[in-house]
Formats: C-alpha cells, structure tokens, sequence
C-alpha cells in the first residue's frame, strides 16, 4: 500500500474552516493500493486544533514550539510516511478527486517530479473567482516557473498550495523554505528548476480568502522583507541552475 501525505500546518485555527478541510480531505476517492494521511502540525503547544475535528485515524497531530510556516510544515513532513507529498493550509479546501489526479499523474510518468491544479479563491460570500495566468494543461519543463515568476514581479504562473511532491525531492531541498510568508513559493520554484512538473486544469483547491488570512496582513507586503524574501528565493534558485545545469533535468529521483 502506498502513502500520499497531506501536510498542514496549523496556528489559531478557525473551527469552521478546520472542519471544512477536513471534509475535503477524507471524502477524496484514491485509486487502488493508495491511502492517505492527513499530518496536522501545529505552530505552538495548545493542542486545540486536536479538539476540533472528529477522532479519524487518518489524522495525525503533532505539535511543537513557535517557528513559522515554513518550520511547521518540515516537522510535519519529518512526522509523514507518505511517498508523495501534499500541501493543504489550514483554511483551504481539496476539490473531489485532486488526490486521484495527482497520484495517476505521477504513477504513469517517472520524470514528473511534481503537480499543480488550478485554484479558485473562495471569497466570504461564497462565491469562487479563478486566476488568468493559468498555464495550459500537462507538462511544465524546468525553469518555466522560475522565469515566469521574474519577468511578472514575482508572480508564479501557477499556486504554491496546490502542490503535489515526491518525498525524495522535497527532502532533498530541505522541505519548504525558512522565509516568512512565502515558504512554499520558495519551495515550489526551486523544484521547478530541478525537475519537470505538471498542471492540471481541473480545480483541485478552494482557496479561502478571508480577513483571518495572514497574506492579507500589512506584514506579508512590507517592502523591506518582501525583497529580502524574494531576492533570496531568486538566489537561491539561480545557484541550483548554476550546480545542477538544465542538461538532464537535475538530479535523478526514484519514481513511485
């Protein structure tokens, strides 16, 4: 039996929402030989968010001193057993069938190394607006990301919390980034370098905006570590085009 891992840090979360991820989460349908474990990391030691969800067996908590995002996420992925990794924040909400695709995609095709899925914003009303820089369905080759992001003031062409990754490449990038704010934009583009990825124009993730929201905080834009922030993702990416080259498309990484 394989094992898809969905990681989700967690800080002062909204009962209501937390619920709704859960839902989302144990109704998805995987194909046979898969099953899935839904790692809840929570940025600090309270133990509410435990309090929150029904006891399901799938559902592992763990919890741990304030570090951030990007550090809570690591030690739920150092806690996961899972051979692909998911994200999923604490307030979004997986479409039916996400899973499915992410696993079917990257079962079939060994050079994949990662997915993405169109994302729709959930607004407080209801309502779902979707992005314009979709890019088409399939294949996404090393570097795309990257370029796109630079040439459209730090911008990616596709969402960071719809990721789907192998472990082996994950790990091997030190998990998600130790920045404040954009850890798993961090994550994404060096992946992008590295190996090629792929996108899915079906809807895989609601993505709650809302005031709670912490990208909608004035702290998330402040100037001075918005740069700090994206000059070193954009360092840190350059380096591995520099060490690793685009000749074979990184590193070679086991398939499932």
């Amino acid at each position: 039996m394989s094992c898809i891992s969905i990681i989700t840090p967690c800080y002062e979360p909204d009962v209501k929402h937390l619920n709704e991820a859960y839902e989302s989460v144990v109704n998805q349908e995987l194909p046979e030989g898969w099953e899935l474990e839904w790692v809840i990391q929570e940025d600090g030691t309270t133990g509410v968010p435990e309090t929150m969800i029904p006891q399901d067996p799938r559902v592992k908590f763990g919890a741990g001193r304030r570090g951030g995002t990007g550090i809570t996420r690591n030690l739920a992925l150092a806690r996961s057993q899972g051979v692909l990794i998911k994200s999923l924040d604490q307030d979004d909400i997986l479409t039916p069938g996400v899973l499915a695709r992410d696993i079917e995609v990257l079962a079939e095709n060994p050079d994949v190394q990662w997915t993405t899925s169109r994302a729709l914003d959930l607004l407080p009303d209801r309502s779902t607006v979707g992005a314009e820089s979709d890019p088409l369905a399939g294949r996404i080759e090393p570097g795309f990301v990257f370029e796109y992001w630079k040439a459209h003031n730090y911008r990616l062409p596709v969402h960071p919390a719809t990721v789907c990754i192998r472990r082996p490449l994950i790990v091997s990038l030190g998990g998600w980034m130790g920045v404040p704010g954009s850890d798993d934009t961090g994550m994404l583009v060096a992946a992008s370098m590295l190996s090629v990825g792929y996108f899915h124009d079906e809807v895989g993730l609601l993505y709650r905006k809302w005031p709670g929201q912490e990208s909608t905080k004035p702290r998330h834009t402040e100037p001075t570590e918005w740069n700090l922030r994206m000059d070193l993702i954009r360092e840190r990416t350059e380096s591995i085009q520099e060490v690793w080259g685009m000749r074979s498309h990184g590193p070679r990484l086991p398939s499932i």
